[in-house]
């Protein structure tokens, strides 16, 4: 077993004469849901890249999937389980310590659709997709975060989704999971960022098995989470962003933000509600909005507005 690293150990130097290229020799990553599709995108892109790589998924797909990234000269192993289980996770994060030391990189991916409409969905099936995606990033970030911060180093990705920031028919679960995943990231960036830790959302539009047959073959081609995965490794560099929502698919890159606009002050009392009504236009005005740095500065911002100057100490 390779000792611990201490805190403050970012892991060894490596050589890599063209900064501009991503390369990530030496990084241990675990990769949830990896079996197919995205995560595999992922795992391979990720190896190739000289990350070390934990496959998981909750079938044996798992296993193909680290046997073709040996196969091509990289290293990897197999955790076959349920990112619902705190105590399988917890033991996915120790082999990886024992096998490799460290681990540098989660990629929070794992994820399973049970679509309806609200009317027709069974609150069992919206407990279990909250449950892999939500609770299933937590209990992956939970045993990771202890290791990441006595590193002074680590990158984590949420697996979110335009269904959450925006909305689609029919996914009130997943939308409500992913959409809880982007309040997970903003915090865990913040609580992370003094100990090296960056934590990001990735947001992909790809293609699933589910649709072939389905979508035109033109759009499948460009729909293929090969497009995607290139996005995850701008999210794991050594300069990485921070509470970024980067959007992928097709080739195309977008960043989403949460914004705020500069709204309006309006006095309290019986006739407020018709107020705000009244102003909704100049309320929802988006010139000059911008990005609150944490929920704080919004507090401050409001309180600025209503007149409010805190006491300074002499």
């Amino acid at each position: 077993m390779r000792p611990r690293p201490g805190r403050g150990s970012a892991g060894p130097s490596r050589p890599n004469e063209d900064k501009s290229v991503i390369r990530l020799d030496g990084r241990v990553a675990i990769v949830t849901g990896a079996g197919g599709g995205l995560g595999r995108s992922h795992a391979l892109l990720l190896a190739q890249r000289g990350a070390r790589v934990v496959v998981n998924d909750a079938g044996a797909a798992a296993e193909q999937v680290a046997a073709e990234i040996i196969a091509a000269g990289g290293e990897a192993s197999a955790a076959v389980g349920s990112v619902t289980d705190y105590e399988f996770v917890a033991g996915m994060t120790a082999d990886a310590m024992q096998r490799w030391g460290r681990v540098d990189i989660l990629v929070n991916n794992a994820g399973i659709l049970r679509d309806r409409t609200f009317a027709k969905m069974d609150l069992d099936d919206f407990r279990l997709v909250v449950e892999v995606h939500l609770m299933g990033a937590v209990n992956c970030t939970k045993a990771v975060w202890d290791t990441m911060r006595e590193q002074a180093w680590g990158r984590i990705v949420m697996t979110t989704s335009s269904s959450g920031l925006y909305g689609n028919f029919g996914q009130s679960n997943y939308g409500a999971a992913k959409m809880a995943l982007v309040g997970l990231m903003q915090t865990l960036g913040l609580e992370g960022e003094k100990y090296g830790i960056r934590v990001n959302c990735l947001a992909p539009t790809a293609a699933t098995q589910m649709m072939e047959g389905v979508l035109p073959a033109e759009m499948l081609r460009l729909l293929k989470p090969d497009h995607v995965s290139p996005g995850l490794l701008a999210l794991v560099r050594e300069d990485a962003p921070n509470r970024a929502i980067l959007c992928a698919g097709a080739g195309g890159f977008e960043a989403a933000r949460i914004s705020l606009t500069r709204g309006v002050q309006l006095a309290t009392g019986d006739g407020a509600p018709e107020a705000v009504a009244a102003q909704w236009a100049a309320i929802i005005d988006p010139a000059n909005d911008f990005v609150p740095d944490n929920a704080l500065r919004q507090s401050e911002m409001e309180l600025a507005r209503a007149g409010y100057a805190p006491e300074r100490s002499s």
